[in-house]
Formats: C-alpha cells, structure tokens, sequence
C-alpha cells in the first residue's frame, strides 16, 4: 500500500522566461510539505537558457 503523506510534487516555473517571450521554459521539480507549506512556493533558480538566476514560482 502507497503511504498517504503531506509531502506533494510541485512544478516551479520561471516568471521572467515567461515575460520576455523567448522560445522554451525553464521548470524544475519539487516537493513541498503541503501541511507547513499552504501558500505557493517562490524560489530563487538558475534559468540556462536566461543564463541567471531567476524568481521561479509554483504552477497547477
């Protein structure tokens, strides 16, 4: 049996990659604990295609 757990997966976007219409997207993967963590997560990550460090925020 699967264990039921507050832990979910979250995708987190880049909103700058977003913004500027350059072609591709920059996401990552991550787990949240959704009982601590109740609001969107909000991240600092590195964007390659960018090439620097951007706000990256959580999609549904």
């Amino acid at each position: 049996m699967a264990k039921k757990g507050n832990r979910v997966q979250v995708i987190l976007e880049c909103t700058e990659h977003k913004a500027s219409g350059v072609p591709g997207m920059s996401r990552y993967v991550t787990t949240k604990n959704r009982k601590n963590t109740t609001a969107r997560m909000e991240l600092k990550k590195y964007n390659p295609i960018l090439r620097k460090m951007t706000v990256h925020k959580e999609i549904k």
